[in-house]
């Protein structure tokens, strides 16, 4: 087992952690033979925390072979004593929620509040995981003909996989994983390399739930562990986060080797305000939405199309707003916004609103170069506000990811919802009214998969799949719920007559 002291019975802030980071194959904890290893730093400080294995081609197969030789006795295991492992996971999840979080927050730089509601949703996904023996269930009709009866069943689909991001390291796999072993299915997990530790800390409390040998693996890698991935003969379906570009790139390589693939892709997530919203209300939302885990989110929000008289209130009321946001270290309480991931994306995202004042923005608020006590090795952008964005410039279209909100100024909701449409993404959008019928009219004629009406963040609850079209998803079923339940089972349909 890796030494680590964030789990239950651990006194320290800091993780120990093994170093390098091994593997869990097989129900051992492996160290790896990589050459290369990475640093998995804070963001908000530049400490370097462990360093993580790129794992090899053969430990891909090593756990794919485990979790292959698993897979005859798992999927023979009755489901309702699979889930009985989902709830001890469940309960020791609550039980070493802050540890988690403490972790989440150290290696990824989201504030506390944030890492736990992280870890809530992924608790809630276990929990819908374990309605498995009726989320499984069949359909059945007698006599279709005289003496000849039709019946569906549900059988695994036999070795899956997830090829995490870095912005979520807890809640994200667990969109797949619990669903996918209470339908009977073996897994591997490859969390992202930049933030690994989190995935540790669930996998010692997925080996202390007494789960058989080979039923759940994580191997630690970067691009040549994915590929492994994409064309292990074994793996039968994959599950990915992750940017577009990726997502396409993963979808069409998966899928040319016979694989169910879902791939939840980039976003550029945009709010209507119209005049009639509440200012106090929408202004909180839509900062907490565009500036929520520093923008580092797929349903943050990017843009917001002001319709009319409501640009008067808004756009002064989200300056003071972004402004006055408290940025920091997210150990430390009163934090609202920590640091984006690594030095790479704050100069990334720097460049970006460089670009979006070349395309004629003002730049209403300017969050680049600040001074965060302590910060002075961290990877800090205040938040930004872009106003009078180019609607057809790249910068209105690119997905930032970062704590950057563009202002676009409309004259109606069709002009808002023409534009809306009129992107290559659709993951998210809100609308903030005190109209039904400008919200019944948002919600039909949107061209998106998660909508919101007076929410800044459309997150569906675990029990709902997490949608998303166009550009923002690639596959046919989604993740989390009845949408999990077909990706993860194969359906065999059964007619049958006795003579």
């Amino acid at each position: 087992m890796p030494e680590t002291n964030l789990l239950k019975n651990g006194t320290s802030a800091v993780p120990t952690v093994q170093t390098p980071l091994p593997n869990y194959i097989d129900n051992e904890w492996q160290k790896s033979t990589a050459n290369e290893l990475l640093d998995v730093t804070n963001p908000a400080t530049g400490e370097v925390l462990t360093r993580v294995p790129l794992s090899p081609t053969e430990e891909v197969h090593q756990a794919a072979t485990a979790a292959a030789a698993a897979g005859h006795e798992w999927r023979r295991t009755p489901a309702v004593q699979r889930i009985q492992y989902l709830f001890t996971l469940k309960n020791l999840l609550e039980e070493n929620l802050d540890d988690i979080a403490k972790t989440i927050t150290l290696e990824c730089g989201k504030t506390l509040d944030e890492a736990r509601g992280e870890m809530r949703r992924a608790i809630e996904n276990v929990e819908v995981a374990c309605g498995i023996p009726t989320l499984m269930q069949g359909t059945n009709l007698e006599d279709i003909a005289t003496g000849i009866d039709e019946f569906m069943i549900r059988q695994p689909v036999g070795v899956c996989a997830a090829i995490a991001p870095f912005n979520f390291p807890g809640m994200i796999t667990f969109w797949f994983l619990p669903y996918a072993i209470a339908c009977g299915n073996t897994y591997i997990v490859k969390p992202s390399e930049k933030v690994p530790i989190t995935m540790q800390k669930v996998f010692q409390l997925l080996e202390q739930t007494g789960l058989p040998k080979g039923v759940v693996n994580l191997v630690n890698g970067g691009r040549e562990t994915v590929d492994a991935i994409l064309t292990h003969p074994d793996i039968r379906a994959i599950s990915f986060v992750g940017a577009t570009a990726t997502a396409k790139a993963i979808y069409a390589k998966a899928a040319a080797n016979g694989k169910r693939v879902q791939c939840q892709g980039g976003a550029k997530n945009p709010l209507i305000v119209l005049p009639d919203a509440d200012p106090e209300f929408t202004i909180n939302a839509t900062a907490e939405s565009a500036f929520g885990c520093a923008g580092q989110r797929c349903l943050a929000a990017s843009l917001t199309l002001t319709v009319g008289a409501a640009r008067n209130w808004f756009t002064e009321a989200i300056a003071d707003t972004a402004t006055n946001r408290v940025v920091g270290n997210g150990l430390e309480d009163g934090i609202e916004m920590g640091p984006v991931i690594t030095p790479e994306s704050r100069k990334r995202i720097e460049g970006l609103i460089q670009a979006g004042t070349d395309e004629g923005a003002q730049l209403l608020v300017d969050g680049r170069y600040p001074s965060i006590p302590g910060g002075e090795n961290g990877n800090f952008i205040r938040p930004t506000i872009l106003n009078n964005l180019n609607p057809q410039g790249e910068i209105a279209k690119t997905e930032i990811f970062g704590p950057v909100l563009g202002l676009i100024h409309v004259e109606t909701i069709d002009d808002a919802i023409e534009l809306i449409n009129s992107g290559s993404y659709g993951n998210m959008a809100c609308l903030f009214t005190r109209s039904g019928a400008s919200a019944r009219k948002f919600r039909y004629e949107a061209e998106i998969g998660n909508i919101g009406i007076n929410i800044g963040v459309a997150a569906p609850m675990a029990f709902f799949p997490f949608s998303g079209w166009k550009d923002s998803f690639f596959g046919d079923l989604h993740g989390q719920s009845w949408d999990a339940v077909d990706f993860f089972t194969q359906k065999k349909v059964v007619v049958e007559r006795w003579v």
